[in-house]
């Protein structure tokens, strides 16, 4: 009788023991499944994706094993685990396809809006005159005033030659003219609506390339205009007010439709090193 308590009670004690082991299990998966609710949380990453050096980052990491087509995952990737490995992404996918969960796809359509079909930096370099440079800083959402108080939705491109009609400014998508002619802020502008639904903006030219209309086709590298210091007036034509400069901003339309300023800055970063040559 003793013999079959004794091996009772190790039989329970063992019971007990993958019991416990178990609800360790159940509530560290509790717990993971949790922490993985939080960090996919669509605000965090959507404002990760507008305003932070992340994608550039990704794209110096993914340069040399990476595919221009795995970019947007592997960066969705990054904004919700940290990492930018092949297989924590495929994991990611899967988790996110069990779930049913939408958030990858819109986050993904909003990062090739963005990246995908740029090609070309917006200014090419002179052939001719080495003191024709260009330099940009990270603007975005800075304080404006003109027209009221405003954060400022782009990147200014400045001229070391502060003369208007120098500079040539190329567009850096494929795309289709969504906009054209004056406006009180930006001049002379140029909107274009890349294939992936990336809208860039091209602002305070001199002159234009050509009588462009909503509706004409544009390739990636093609001459738009020229630089120059056009707008911050309700008068057509008025320049002066402000040192010449591209200003180049970037929109994407968010799942509700709404239009939403994206910082150039990391893709002109990304860009430094596809500038076109030109004759001037």
């Amino acid at each position: 009788m003793k013999k079959k308590k004794h091996s009772f009670s190790v039989f329970g004690f063992l019971m007990f023991v993958g019991i416990l082991c178990l609800d360790v299990q159940l509530f560290a998966r509790m717990e993971q499944e949790a922490k993985f609710a939080y960090v996919i949380d669509r605000d965090r990453i959507y404002e990760t994706f507008r305003d932070e050096q992340v994608p550039l980052e990704v794209s110096k990491t993914l340069k040399k094993d990476g595919s221009k087509a795995d970019f947007s995952n592997r960066l969705f990737c990054y904004f919700v685990t940290g990492d930018t490995g092949e297989d924590t992404a495929l994991q990611l996918t899967k988790r996110l396809e069990r779930r049913k969960n939408p958030v990858q796809q819109e986050f993904i359509s909003y990062i090739d809006a963005v990246w995908k079909d740029v090609v070309y930096f917006p200014v090419p370099e002179s052939e001719q005159n080495d003191n024709a440079t260009v330099s940009y800083s990270d603007s975005w959402m800075q304080s404006r005033t003109y027209g009221g108080k405003r954060g400022h939705e782009g990147c200014d491109i400045m001229a070391s030659i502060n003369e208007r009609g120098v500079y040539p400014v190329v567009s850096m998508t494929d795309g289709i003219v969504e906009q054209v002619g004056w406006l009180k802020l930006g001049g002379w502008r140029l909107g274009i609506r890349s294939p992936s639904g990336g809208y860039f903006y091209y602002a305070h030219l001199y002159d234009y390339a050509k009588d462009f209309k909503a509706g004409d086709e544009i390739r990636a590298g093609e001459l738009l205009g020229f630089m120059g210091d056009s707008g911050y007036s309700d008068t057509e034509g008025t320049v002066g007010n402000f040192p010449v400069h591209l200003h180049v901003g970037i929109y994407i339309n968010d799942k509700d439709g709404n239009e939403v300023s994206v910082n150039p800055y990391w893709i002109l970063r990304t860009l430094d090193e596809k500038k076109l040559s030109y004759d001037y």
